[in-house]
């Protein structure tokens, strides 16, 4: 959005953050007041003081209140560490490096940009009370994007796979079986053809034309199968093919990006300060050199 230059989901979660460090700030504060509080009630019961006893009421308020500001003060510096601990752990799991420009957090621009944008946010919410809902605590990112998406496609494949592989069996004990049968019968008829004749001859035939048409049957639909295998065989590769030139994509984003952190640090004022005192300190080397070699005897 326009005002943080943020998405809307992050600036959600700044708006959540400057919400937490409100309530915070308004906790301590009346911490505060009530060691005002305290002092007035505790130890101004009298009219007059003297140098001393004012001096001492003062220095116990200082030491009370100093003590408040600076727990408050320790407590909002390790609160933002565990903030930033949050989002670096998101970025290793991604393999990211975030770094942060420190001399930002002093940018009295931004920090009025900033509270410009508190200012307008909880003025807006005072004036329409939002009721808060329970959020999921921040789980780490294992895996995301086209990458979980097509891992599920090719577990999803890999089991198609097993069935049809399964399947795949159930047909050759099929077609054992069958094999088989027809091994009996053609026992079963060349013992009838010792008997019958002629007739065993016709049922014979019969019999193995109908047992032939089972075996075509049973050769046509395993070769449907060993299609239909060969088939997610070839879109399993393909994705995993896929995959791969993903991955690699993403290195190459990733070598770029390096580069161009590099480039970037190359550019900035502490390597040419760096740059201009080595360069210096090589001149002055040559010309001590130079100097001894003047000193030095010759042979």
């Amino acid at each position: 959005m326009a005002e943080l230059g943020l998405n809307e989901h992050h600036q959600n979660e700044v708006i959540n953050y400057m919400r937490f460090a409100r309530s915070k700030r308004g906790l301590r504060l009346k911490t505060v007041d009530s060691c005002f509080q305290d002092l007035k009630e505790s130890r101004l019961v009298e009219e007059t003081f003297t140098v001393d006893e004012v001096s001492e009421v003062l220095s116990g308020l200082q030491a009370v209140v100093y003590s408040e500001v600076e727990s408050e003060l320790i407590n909002t510096a390790h609160t933002n560490v565990l903030l930033l601990r949050q989002l670096f752990s998101q970025a290793e799991k991604w393999y990211l490096k975030l770094q942060t420009d420190i001399s930002e957090l002093e940018n009295r621009e931004l920090l009025e940009q900033v509270a410009e944008f508190e200012k307008a946010e909880f003025t807006s919410s005072n004036k329409k009370p939002v009721i808060e809902t329970m959020k999921p605590k921040l789980a780490p990112l294992n895996e995301g994007g086209s990458t979980e998406l097509l891992n599920k496609e090719i577990s999803r494949l890999q089991e198609e796979n097993e069935k049809l592989r399964s399947r795949l069996k159930t047909i050759e004990m099929q077609a054992t079986h069958a094999l088989d049968e027809k091994s009996k019968l053609e026992r079963a008829l060349q013992d009838l053809q010792l008997d019958q004749g002629n007739q065993k001859d016709f049922i014979k035939a019969q019999d193995l034309n109908d047992l032939e048409n089972t075996v075509a049957a049973l050769k046509s639909e395993f070769q449907k199968t060993l299609n239909d295998k060969t088939e997610n065989q070839k879109s399993l590769e393909e994705n995993l093919a896929t995959a791969k030139h993903d991955l690699l994509r993403v290195q190459e984003q990733l070598s770029m990006a390096e580069k161009e952190l590099e480039k970037k640090f190359q550019q900035t004022a502490a390597y040419r300060n760096m740059k201009e005192i080595l360069t210096k300190k090589n001149d002055q080397i040559k010309d001590l050199r130079r100097r001894l070699a003047k000193y030095e005897p010759e042979d």
